[in-house]
């Protein structure tokens, strides 16, 4: 059974910092890419880090970049990201996202997997 489990969402102060975790089970979680998405109400989910099957290559939303930080520990099946210098404007739900595509014999099978989401907001 395919599990994807964000937490560590919360209320912090415009400034301070936030380390969201990603637990992940039921899959071959060092073939997949894996990424942190964000949404607010009425806005499309937007990708915010990105880091590649199995690691060591990672890419940022420019609205997040020198903030923002996306890490992954494929023998424990997880993937954080760290949030530095929190604004306001990062006020989302964030979701983990595990994805890949596959070709085999002709056929190309996406794979995508999300969790639930784990509410950020940055106030006073």
């Amino acid at each position: 059974q395919v599990q994807v489990v964000e937490s560590g969402g919360g209320l912090v102060q415009p400034g301070g910092s936030l380390r969201l975790s990603c637990a992940a089970s039921g899959f071959a979680f060092s073939r997949y890419d894996m990424r942190w998405y964000r949404q607010t109400p009425g806005k499309e989910r937007e990708l915010v880090a990105h880091s590649t099957s199995p690691g060591g290559v990672t890419a940022y939303a420019e609205s997040v970049k020198g903030r923002f930080t996306i890490s992954r520990d494929n023998a424990k099946k997880m993937v954080y990201l760290h949030i530095n210098t929190l604004k306001p404007e990062d006020t989302a739900v964030y979701y983990c996202n595990a994805h890949r595509i596959t070709a085999t014999e002709g056929h190309i099978v996406e794979s995508d997997y999300w969790g639930q989401g784990t509410q950020v907001t940055v106030s006073l």
